[in-house]
């Protein structure tokens, strides 16, 4: 078997999963290596191909460059990476490219770097999925309200295809496809799109002599394991049992070239175990205070907001149905007239930074930093303020997120629905003590999906915490806009999970090469 498998990572987004298989360090060696990556959209282009540049030139020099760690750190400007290292910056550019997949154009790039994958890579992998919004259940809703929408024109439901062509050149050893639980249900002429994509990889035998046998991720006893899969929701994969701190569940798809089935069976790695909460994760940053959007912000102005909430909140919560957040928010607004002042950003690296036992603080931690980046705060409007500072003294002493019902009559928003049922998650907080809900793109929007969980901050996530969250470690740096960069961490897969999931294949091909008594 190959010593190090060459990865195609198509619809790459930032590079989660590729980071994932690219980080994986076995024997002294990294048995994987990106041999090329694709992703359409711009800036998430820009953080997949920074990132390429600094594993280049890890490779050579064994440490990150300064003028990037003056760039992460906040104090100069990003530099020109070809002065950097020039060797890097053409590696860099070689493995990822800036294509939209489905297209003549990008069809005849992709399948002259496949021939070029093929000649310098003895086995390949092929990873990556297609774009989720068709499959998704939100974005199908939202598709259906557009008007003149038709299902069959969308593209986006046939993207997968195109990723089928390329597992039909490329042949690899092993395929991973991943994409939203609403992949299992979509419908495209009354067709499952699930059931059309099976037929796609069955056909894949056909005339090459080796086939594709596809398995699922299991995990029983903290072990993770591939088995045969006997229904379709077998292949959802739940992030939390990999102790990535975040309830993601997605359709992973692995297939095993034919030739290499046999390997699986009795191959397996250690997981995690137990689930890590957001307070575990995200926890020992900085406090900061959101800022404060179509009004006077300054800490003054804000500190007075939040205190005049909290003790409306205070009188409020004296009767019976919400007594005990009565000391909670009594508590808040003496905090807000005793309290310091709170900054709205932070490059402050958190105490004892890089020294934790635990495994994934040593991922997500990476001592070379000399700061945090990308973890500043956006403006929220002063009514909404109300609502952030309820959720999350509300999830503080009830360990739970509030429904629409459960928030005071004097906070309810101008919005008729805001009853029926339709808004009843409209404001949710992260649960300190549990891992976070699903981070989506949707992160990018207004923050009333991701609420910090400590009502003293009262605001939504940064990109660095929904990043950690998402376990990218503090020196991926996400580049673009802040809203661009809210819609990569959230369009990504969990770099924590896709390096045990690397793990898995690696110890799946490693047994391929013991003969078979």
């Amino acid at each position: 078997m190959s010593a190090t498998f060459g990865i195609v990572d198509l619809f790459a987004g930032p590079g989660g999963l590729g980071e994932g298989f690219a980080s994986l360090e076995a024997g002294g060696r990294h048995p994987f290596r990106i041999a090329v990556s694709v992703e359409k959209e711009a800036s998430a282009h820009q953080t997949l191909r920074l990132r390429a540049f600094l594993r280049a030139h890890l490779s050579r020099h064994s440490k990150l460059p300064d003028p990037f760690l003056a760039f992460q750190a906040g104090v100069s400007k990003e530099p020109y990476w070809p002065e950097v290292d020039a060797d890097a910056w053409v590696e860099a550019e070689a493995e990822a490219r800036c294509l939209e997949l489905g297209g003549n154009e990008a069809a005849e790039a992709i399948d002259e770097t496949i021939s070029q994958v093929k000649r310098n890579f003895e086995e390949t992998i092929l990873i990556g999925g297609p774009p989720c919004q068709a499959y998704s259940l939100v974005g199908r809703a939202r598709s259906r309200s557009m008007l003149g929408y038709v299902p069959e024109k969308d593209q986006r439901h046939y993207l997968f295809r195109e990723y089928i062509r390329v597992l039909d050149r490329l042949r690899p050893a092993v395929f991973i496809m991943e994409n939203v639980k609403g992949m299992l249900s979509s419908t495209v002429e009354s067709r499952l799109v699930f059931e059309m994509l099976m037929e796609d990889l069955a056909s894949l035998g056909t005339g090459h002599g080796h086939h594709y046998e596809l398995r699922a991720i299991h995990i029983a006893d903290e072990r993770a394991t591939l088995r045969e899969a006997t229904k379709p929701s077998d292949f959802i994969v739940r992030a939390e049992a990999f102790g990535v701190p975040q309830r993601r569940h997605r359709v992973i798809i692995v297939g095993l070239r034919s030739d290499l089935a046999a390997c699986a069976s009795g191959a397996s790695i250690a997981v995690p175990g137990t689930s890590r909460s957001v307070e575990e994760t995200i926890g020992n940053m900085p406090a900061l205070r959101s800022g404060i959007s179509r009004a006077t912000d300054t800490p003054a102005a804000w500190k007075g907001k939040i205190a005049g909430f909290a003790k409306q909140l205070a009188k409020l919560s004296k009767g019976d149905d919400l007594g005990d957040l009565h000391s909670e928010f009594r508590a808040i607004a003496e905090h807000m007239k005793h309290g310091a002042e709170t900054r709205r950003s932070s490059t402050q690296l958190p105490a004892d930074y890089g020294t934790s036992s635990d495994s994934l603080m040593r991922w997500l931690e990476r001592p070379s930093l000399r700061a945090l980046a990308q973890h500043e705060t956006r403006g929220h409007m002063a009514s909404d303020l109300g609502r952030y500072l309820f959720a999350s003294a509300y999830g503080r002493v009830r360990r739970s997120s509030p429904k629409a019902a459960d928030f005071p009559v004097a906070l309810t928003p101008d919005h008729r629905n805001w009853q029926s049922g339709i808004f009843n998650d409209r404001f949710r907080v992260q649960l300190a003590h549990e891992p976070s809900t699903t981070v989506t793109s949707h992160i990018s929007k207004d923050g009333h999906y991701f609420i910090h969980p400590d009502p003293l901050q009262c605001r939504s996530l940064t990109v660095r915490e929904a990043a950690r969250l998402q376990t990218f470690p503090d020196d991926y740096l996400f580049l673009g806009n802040r809203t661009q960069q809210y819609v990569q961490v959230g369009n990504a897969v969990p770099p924590f999970l896709a390096r045990q999931i690397a793990e898995l294949i690696l110890a799946c091909l490693t047994k391929a090469d013991t003969p078979i008594s």
